[in-house]
This record gives C-alpha cells, structure tokens and sequence, in this order.
C-alpha cells in the first residue's frame, strides 16, 4: 500500500512538472486560472514557483511512502511522516467530497485524495501494526 502510495506521488509530481508547459490550460482544467492570473500579475514566476513547491511536496510524500515500503532508505520521522500524509490526504479529500455533494459535481480529486489517503493510514497501520499483550491476573 506505502508503495502504491509513493509511486502515485511521484507520478502526481511528474505530472506537475510536465504541466508546466501548458500551465494556463491546466489552470482552466483545474479552475485556478483566476487566481493564478492575480499571483502572476504581481510576478510572472510566482505560478511557476507554486506549481514546483507543489511538485516538490509531492516528491517528498512519494519518497515517504517509498522508504516506509522499504523501496528507499530511511527518512527522518518517517511514522509521524506516514500518518500525517495521510491525515493530508484525507482532510483534502473527506472536504471536497462532502463540498461536492453540496455544489452538485463529481469530486474526482476528492475520491483520489481519498484513496491515497488510505493507502498511506492502512499501510502505516499494516507497518506499524500496534500489538497487544493479553495480561493474566494471578492470585
């Protein structure tokens, strides 16, 4: 599931910086072209930068989900890592979901968001699988 979950990050990256071509047109796809239209008019670069942080963070959450999956070394706080990719994840997702079905269109994003959200909670639990010692009480 970590695995899935740090490829389908990567990919998500990828697809960031190859987007960045077309910028304008994936603004429209996604609805942001007004406010990306604003943020350029202070600076021409500053959508470019956004859309490379936002790859970066991706990256990262991929190389997370990668080395919790044992695929790549260990990363520095990689359980709190886990959880709270997932907790991301999930917010983001849990909150276009439910934004959806009150403005009446197709969460796409929002299911997406979702299912990587799982994938990283019930890796993360799978990995980090909590055990439980059966206490006997002797007289």
């Amino acid at each position: 599931m970590l695995k899935l979950g740090g490829y389908l990050n990567i990919g998500i990256a990828i697809a960031h910086l190859i987007g960045m071509f077309w910028l304008e047109e994936v603004f429209k796809i996604f609805g942001i072209e007004e406010k990306m239209a604003e943020l350029s008019q202070i600076h021409f670069s500053i959508p470019y930068l956004t859309t490379l942080l936002v790859a970066t963070v991706f990256f990262m959450f991929g190389l997370y989900g990668l080395s919790a999956s044992g695929t790549f070394k260990k990363l520095p706080f990689l359980k709190i890592g886990i959880f709270l990719i997932a907790v991301i994840y999930l917010l983001r997702g849990i909150t276009e979901l439910v934004y959806s079905v009150l403005n009446d269109f197709f969460p796409t994003m929002g299911i997406l968001a979702t299912l990587i959200g799982l994938l990283y909670f019930l890796g993360g639990l799978k990995k980090w699988k909590v055990k439980k010692k059966n206490k006997q009480i002797t007289v």
